[in-house]
């Protein structure tokens, strides 16, 4: 795909947020997307439409990350007042609250099968918890982090982490181990490629690193943004040819995974750019800020 192909043109502005967007996040067919932020709420959206569907109240804190189920019955949340929420989506009802991170909770995600949210925490720990039971205790804790734990990724056997101590681990469930590439350098996010080969790591020195996941070699880097203070999405585009990210001063930037050449860059918000999702299968974005506005990109 060629820099034509690539989202750049406005075309939707979903608005309803009162203060900072902290995520924006399709759902996994990219019909539609959730938010949340600042003022405590999450919303469910028609991107392609421009349309707010539901809104989702319980927080009594920020809500920093929200992820949906592969069917789009429930999504958990998470936030500033240390708790991991499980919602029913169609009625808006809170299933559960899993309580037990010591401090404000950084990212949230469901397994594959929806039987497990992963949560990551100010508190150092990854925590794992049992939507089927009604248990509210974790059904693992992982906390081997000296830092911040700020954002999280699954696979089917693993989890991966990355954390402000400057490492991303990789936890292998079945077996007990962990592996740990010292980036030197505060992450802030993580996310896989496509093809789960690639790890691709924000870091708070205005670089996106890319590791090879069997190796944990550094394959490449990104640079152009300024990412030095806040918590700032990072991903790759849906054929894994571009690497996308924002950055603090409301760009949006586009570099080739190869050879890490900015191919595009454009002014998106008039604030600090949180958070970036591509969409599963189109040429289609969203992006949301702290300016309050989640927008809409598309080709």
């Amino acid at each position: 795909m060629s820099k034509e192909g690539l989202p750049r043109k406005e075309a939707n502005v979903l608005r309803g947020h009162e203060g900072a967007v902290l995520a924006a996040r399709f759902n996994r067919n990219g019909e539609y997307c959730l938010s949340c932020g600042k003022d405590r709420t999450i919303r469910l959206w028609n991107p392609h439409r421009g349309i707010h569907i539901k809104t989702y109240k319980s927080h009594g804190r920020e809500v920093r990350d929200v992820h949906v189920t592969p069917d789009n019955s429930k999504l958990c949340s998470c936030g500033g007042d240390r708790q991991v929420f499980y919602w029913d989506v169609a009625t808006g009802r809170v299933i559960r609250k899993f309580r037990g991170h010591d401090s404000e909770v950084n990212a949230v995600k469901f397994n594959e099968y929806a039987s497990v949210v992963v949560s990551a925490g100010y508190d150092r720990s990854v925590r794992a918890w049992d939507c089927r039971s009604h248990s509210t205790e974790p059904i693992q804790i992982i906390d081997t982090f000296s830092d911040s734990v700020m954002s999280v990724c699954l696979t089917n056997t693993e989890i991966i982490a990355g954390s402000v101590d400057g490492t991303v681990r990789t936890f292998d469930i079945r077996i007990g181990r962990e592996i740990s590439d010292n980036l030197g350098q505060p992450v802030n996010c993580i996310s896989l490629s496509n093809d789960g080969n690639c790890v691709l790591a924000s870091c708070l020195d205005s670089t996106i690193r890319l590791l090879d996941r069997s190796s944990g070699e550094q394959l490449q880097e990104y640079k152009g943004h300024t990412c030095k203070s806040f918590k700032m999405d990072c991903c790759l585009t849906n054929t894994d040819a571009h690497v996308t990210g924002g950055s603090e001063d409301g760009f949006i930037y586009f570099w080739d995974l190869v050879d890490a050449s900015v191919v595009s860059s454009f002014r998106a918000h008039v604030s600090v750019v949180t958070s970036v999702s591509y969409h599963p299968k189109e040429n289609c974005m969203i992006t949301a800020s702290v300016d309050g506005s989640i927008r809409v990109w598309t080709s």
